[in-house]
């Protein structure tokens, strides 16, 4: 289980987050990054027994601040990717553990130019399938709709009345599930997590089939 302890650092982390801090409490930040590590790996076996899984993928704490604004050197939560068997396979699990911003999430978070427009043609031809399992009782229960970032209008070749304008403007195609401090540290987290896992498959195997296949639904292996 993931305790109130390894929320607790990451709340001490976020309030004293520079390298003195972090190289006096390393060892303490060791004992709760192991834990978390357990966790996610026993996660990971579960999954598997529901899912085929090809990478699991445990983010360091360390943040890349080449790039950034914000020069903090610690990210303040732990966090695991778990990928799907490619190519037949695809979309992937997430769970983020911060205090107060805990989610699950998963789905296509930057999907390359060419699977990006076959999506949105797939849409274009027929939407009535995604919109089924969108608007399905469990996908609803667990995620309330499809999120992600969206163009202003139509992608380019793209009519902007068409009906399914809403999910052809989408850049991601993205499901999310908040979790409160007091459901991280419930004992039944972790089937909450794979239930909700579990509740994604409809959305990915869809998308599994779109990306499998061309326009033609012919197979592309």
């Amino acid at each position: 289980m993931i305790t109130k302890a390894e929320l607790d650092f990451l709340s001490e982390l976020k309030l004293n987050n520079n390298r003195e801090w972090f190289t006096d409490n390393k060892k303490r930040f060791e004992k709760h990054n192991n834990k978390a590590k357990l966790f996610f790996n026993e996660i990971a076996g579960l999954l598997g027994k529901q899912d085929s899984i090809d990478q699991v993928q445990i983010f360091r704490i360390y943040r890349d601040v080449r790039f950034s604004k914000d020069k903090a050197p610690y990210k303040h939560h732990f966090s695991v990717h778990f990928s799907r068997t490619k190519p037949m396979l695809r979309g992937g699990y997430y769970l983020h553990i911060q205090p107060g911003e805990s989610f699950v999430g998963g789905g296509f978070w930057d999907p390359n130019p060419e699977d990006l427009l076959r999506i949105r043609k797939e849409f274009e031809m027929d939407d009535e399938e995604i919109r089924s399992i969108t608007a399905d009782s469990t996908f609803k229960k667990y995620f309330g709709a499809l999120k992600g970032d969206e163009l202003k209008t139509a992608p380019k070749g793209f009519d902007k009345t068409h009906p399914a304008i809403d999910l052809i403007r989408k850049k991601q195609y993205l499901v999310t599930r908040p979790f409160s401090d007091k459901e991280v540290l419930s004992p039944n987290f972790k089937q909450e997590v794979l239930d909700t896992f579990q509740a994604m498959r409809p959305f990915f195997d869809y998308m599994s089939e779109v990306l499998g296949t061309n326009l033609n639904g012919e197979s592309l292996y």
